[in-house]
């Protein structure tokens, strides 16, 4: 039961420490439980909201600025201030305007929200190295 929720606590006999999944990463690495600002890194890049981004229709645009986000999540997790997985990007249609998140996602378009999805998934997840993920896109 406690590897359940967003932090899930150690596993002693197994020497699996304690992690906290709940990490922000949807336009710029967010003060959330999982990412503790401070020390070596007091601040992140905040980008405009994602209704925005999507707006924009620039898909190399949205995987550049997700390439972004990944490495400064990557000096948050370097400097063990953040775990290496982000709650980004969210892929919910915005169909009605009373459900109060409309500004996290790309807009009603299922099309443009599936390559707004694609590029940020793969701006954030792909590195140098093809054998590594930079973090992992949840």
């Amino acid at each position: 039961i406690s590897q359940l929720g967003t932090g899930a606590s150690a596993i002693d006999h197994l020497a699996i420490p304690a992690y906290q999944w709940w990490s922000e990463g949807l336009h710029g690495v967010a003060g959330s439980p999982g990412v503790h600002f401070g020390s070596n890194v007091p601040y992140a890049t905040s980008f405009p909201q994602v209704i925005g981004l999507g707006a924009t229709f620039n898909m190399t645009l949205i995987r550049r600025l997700a390439s972004v986000i990944s490495t400064e999540a990557r000096a948050f997790a370097n400097n063990g201030r953040a775990g290496l997985t982000y709650f980004a990007p969210n892929i919910n249609i915005y169909r009605d305007p009373r459900w109060g998140r409309g500004q996290e996602t790309p807009g009603e378009d299922p099309y443009l929200t599936s390559q707004y999805v694609i590029q940020f998934v793969k701006g954030m997840q792909e590195g140098e190295d093809p054998r590594y993920l930079k973090v992992v896109a949840t």
